[in-house]
């Protein structure tokens, strides 16, 4: 069955048809883009059908920041499954993660583990409020799926649209738990300071990405370690899609304001599964009560790979490099659209997550046309880009020359207006969010 066979009959018996929103070929461009790999090594790809692809998109949802299938960490991985990856006892390898991950994180004194982001998350507003004995947690960024953070969205089903992602419904999510997430945009602080006022003595956490695009706003950071202080919240960083990239070790250790917790996985993996939390003694206190334990918390995959990844991570600069990369792809984005005329705008401040966006009508028509057009070029393409130590200037170059092409084709239509970049698309236009993926 080839690739976009096995993608319609997949909807027939996958909710959704894939595991992962950001996977979905309707976030792409449907019918056009591939929905499975046979085989990924450094940039490259090889779907289903047999045909390579240079990745120059979310490159594993940023889960793979050496690239795919490095060599250290397979290597690493495959001799542990070769000895035995899980048995009745415990890896002695998550012993040794908690000492490396407190070692790069000075504040922190222990860690638990699970195995993806959004369990990381729930672990550590389960400690935080095991800690404060109350429910209500602050929310300043995207956090996952599970019921804790998609709370926010019951009563104002677009309540977190205004921060990442629309049409998040809240659909299952208990009613009960309405009131209990509370949505603050970065860097609000009269918001900050209404939502303190109202839910303070009933606040357990505050979660917030230390940065993702651009750098927090001054003194932000400080004023929900100040609110959290104040009233005996935790304060959690989450750096599961900033973490390692715009700094090694995670960004928050720039900014100096430390969290009481904070929550990793993608990249520390490498694409093994591994999530951590980390945290100071108010951590410890109240995680050692509160009932968190699941069998495959203990494989031994995931730690092996972590220790691995980091050690690579570390020796190689990457956090470096990849910021240096992505930087390099923005300004290529810029130059080549303003040579051929074509209105864009570029969205983040940070080249280790690297964005832009079309600036005109129809716009998620146009971006449904890049990624159409540099498909042909056998570049998996969008408007974001997450840089991995395996692109290189041969990649950088053959990426140029596409995408010379594919601006040049889109300008002249952008000018003509939106049905004449419709009148290119070669299948339906890209789905924005979650809820058309919906009909």
């Amino acid at each position: 069955m080839d690739n976009q066979s096995l993608y319609r009959h997949a909807k027939t018996i996958i909710p959704g048809g894939t595991q992962l929103l950001s996977k979905r070929p309707e976030q792409m461009a449907p019918e056009q883009w591939p929905p499975y790999f046979k085989a990924a090594k450094g940039c490259r790809i090889t779907d289903l059908d047999g045909r390579e692809f240079i990745d120059f998109s979310s490159c594993g949802i940023g889960g793979t920041l050496l690239g795919f299938n490095d060599d250290d960490v397979t290597e690493a991985v495959v001799k542990v499954i070769r000895d035995g990856n899980f048995s009745t006892l415990n890896p002695p390898e998550e012993v040794a993660l908690a000492e490396r991950l407190c070692a790069i994180h000075p504040w922190a004194s222990c860690a638990r583990f699970a195995r993806c982001g959004g369990e990381t998350a729930a672990v550590a507003i389960r400690i935080a409020r095991a800690y404060r004995g109350k429910s209500k947690v602050i929310i300043a960024g995207y956090h996952g799926w599970q019921d804790w953070y998609l709370a926010s969205n019951l009563g104002d089903p677009n309540a977190l649209g205004g921060m990442w992602l629309s049409g998040l419904s809240p659909y299952g999510v208990p009613k009960e738990l309405s009131g209990t997430a509370l949505p603050l945009i970065h860097g609000d602080f009269e918001r900050l300071d209404v939502l303190l006022r109202e839910h303070g003595n009933d606040l357990a956490a505050i979660i917030c990405e230390p940065c993702r695009h651009e750098l927090p706003t001054p003194g932000f950071l400080e004023a929900l370690r100040g609110a959290c202080d104040k009233y005996g919240a935790m304060l959690i960083y989450d750096e599961i899609s900033i973490g390692w990239r715009y700094r090694f070790g995670g960004s928050h250790l720039n900014f100096g304001v430390n969290p009481d917790m904070a929550i990793f996985s993608k990249a520390m993996g490498n694409g093994h599964p591994i999530g951590a939390v980390i945290g100071n003694e108010k951590m410890m206190e109240s995680g050692s009560k509160t009932f968190l334990s699941s069998t495959y918390w203990t494989e031994r995959t995931g730690p092996v790979a972590a220790l691995a990844t980091i050690d690579k991570m570390e020796k190689t600069g990457v956090s470096g490099y990849v910021n240096s990369y992505g930087n390099n792809v923005m300004q290529l984005w810029k130059s080549v659209a303003d040579s051929v005329g074509l209105p864009i705008k570029i969205t983040s401040s940070f080249g280790c997550l690297a964005s832009f966006a079309f600036d005109f009508p129809g716009s998620n028509i146009a971006k449904t046309l890049y990624v159409q057009w540099m498909l042909d070029h056998d570049i998996l393409a969008s408007t974001a880009f997450y840089p991995m130590l395996a692109h290189s200037e041969e990649e950088f170059a053959l990426f140029a020359e596409a995408l010379k092409d594919v601006f040049g084709r889109i300008a002249p239509l952008a000018s003509a207006g939106e049905n004449s970049l419709c009148s290119a698309l070669r299948g339906p236009e890209a789905h924005c969010g979650f809820g058309r993926l919906l009909k």
